[in-house]
């Protein structure tokens, strides 16, 4: 069966008060139209849609895809004359399954479940709401029944005092016949108060034309929440956030308190992990067996080894596809700094307000304290002295610092790339090291110490 998924995002979204489309707000640190279209990937349909409008050249610049075709709805006139605009878009057979874009959290399984009701046990097409009871439904279109069948749906302000007791509301999720879809709304008119054509009014149609109306009914309120306001966003994040710490609990690790979490794209998890308050994931993060994340991290695309600590307040900031890489047994922190290209053995030591970038530590190399390794490869063994620095760029190129096995580089040492310091050697401390040091050599290149006896120091002039 065919299928079309058309997702509407053409709202301007005013009660958000921003300049930002209200579709490209943010939820986990994805605009909210990337989570339904996340969503609707493994339903594997022939075509997607999404309706544009207030400020599409952004919506449709952030969300293009070889698979995404978009059409305009301008100006914004109702739900059913954003689908009016998609019919020169859709086939004749199949299903078409409707979603909003600011609806971020409907679950792959329950559009699927939709779309498969949409055909019938029998093959009968039919036209499937989904629906929710709430404890308060105030302000929601209540669902009318005869039995199992959808008769209608009644706006609050619309329904008598004994409808308003119906406690199942319509989500504004559906899906219908496509070559029915396309008839109904070609016969919708804006004969209300608000001159708007609704898409709603299908329902009416497809009971006067003998189709089928079914309700799928979801007891999960979050997955229907909407976004209309910054207080909707944040509270709908707090719930996204409490389901993923959830999931991760589930499967065995330990959060210090999962009301204090943030996860903005993949966490996998090995073993006996514990992930202490306040700390953030974002991009692609994978953290071994045994591996302990101190509070107020922040972590991105990282691999972080089976047994590797990262203490408080440390930033670990890899990029795609590989990422930041930490070894096993490694020692992060606090305060340390890890950014795009490092790549760190096991065993290593990185102290506190340490920075390193796209440089490689092998096993056991040890930078503790106040230190810079930008643009190196460091051998195994290898002890940084605090303060040190490479200094890898001239203005106007980046350059290389090679620092070979069990070399010891003293405290408050500049290394000007490109520069090599060979196997054992030692560089004394204050050093500006440009030439390379050969293996086994004492290093030592600053200014010779002087002592003035009997100097006195300046005394400030009295006014």
């Amino acid at each position: 069966m065919s299928l079309n998924i058309v997702i509407m995002a053409a709202g301007k979204g005013t009660r958000m008060k921003s300049s930002l489309p209200k579709v490209l707000h943010r939820l986990a640190g994805r605009p909210l139209l990337g989570h339904v279209l996340a969503n609707t990937e493994a339903l594997a349909a022939d075509k997607r849609i999404v309706i544009t409008g207030h400020g599409a050249e952004q919506v449709e610049a952030a969300v293009a895809g070889p698979d995404i075709a978009f059409v305009r709805q301008m100006p914004q006139l109702g739900t059913g004359h954003a689908i009016q605009q998609t019919v020169p878009e859709l086939g004749e057979g199949g299903s078409t399954l409707i979603l909003s874009g600011d609806t971020p959290l409907t679950a792959t399984a329950t559009a699927r479940a939709l779309v498969e009701a949409s055909a019938g046990p029998d093959g009968e097409q039919r036209l499937v709401l989904l629906t929710i009871d709430y404890s308060d439904p105030s302000g929601y279109g209540r669902i009318i029944r005869e039995g199992e069948a959808v008769k209608a749906i009644v706006e609050h302000k619309d329904a008598s005092p004994e409808q308003r007791q119906i406690r199942e509301c319509y989500t504004g999720i559906m899906a219908a016949p496509t070559a029915a879809l396309k008839r109904w709304v070609g016969q919708l008119n804006n004969n209300n108060a608000q001159g708007e054509y609704y898409l709603t009014d299908i329902v009416a149609m497809a009971v006067a034309e003998g189709v089928p109306v079914v309700a799928v009914k979801t007891g999960d309120e979050t997955e229907v929440l909407g976004v209309n306001s910054p207080t909707q966003l944040a509270e709908l994040e707090r719930r996204y956030q409490r389901q993923q710490a959830g999931l991760l609990m589930e499967a065995g690790v330990r959060l210090a308190d999962p009301a204090r979490f943030d996860l903005r794209g993949t966490l996998n998890c090995g073993q006996d992990v514990e992930i202490d308050v306040n700390c953030v994931f974002e991009g692609q993060v994978v953290l071994g067996d045994g591996v302990k994340i101190g509070a107020n991290c922040v972590i991105r695309n990282a691999t972080i080894d089976a047994g590797a600590r990262i203490h408080e307040f440390s930033h670990i900031d890899g990029e795609k596809p590989a990422g930041a890489k930490v070894g096993e047994g490694a020692l992060i922190g606090p305060f340390a700094r890890l950014r795009p290209g490092a790549d760190l053995g096991a065993e290593v030591h990185i102290g506190n307000f340490v920075e390193v970038k796209n440089s490689t530590l092998a096993k056991g190399a040890k930078a503790n304290h106040l230190a810079y390794l930008g643009d190196a490869t460091v051998g195994e063994r290898v002890n940084y002295g605090a303060g040190s620095i490479t200094a890898n760029y001239d203005g106007a190129n980046k350059h290389r610092t090679v620092i070979a096995a069990d070399v010891h580089i003293g405290s408050n040492c500049v290394l000007v790339a490109p520069v090599e310091i060979g196997a054992g050697a030692t560089v004394g401390g204050g050093s500006t090291i440009t030439k390379p040091v050969a293996a086994g050599e004492l290093a030592v290149a600053r200014g010779k110490q002087v002592a003035i006896a009997g100097w006195t120091r300046p005394v400030k002039k009295k006014a």
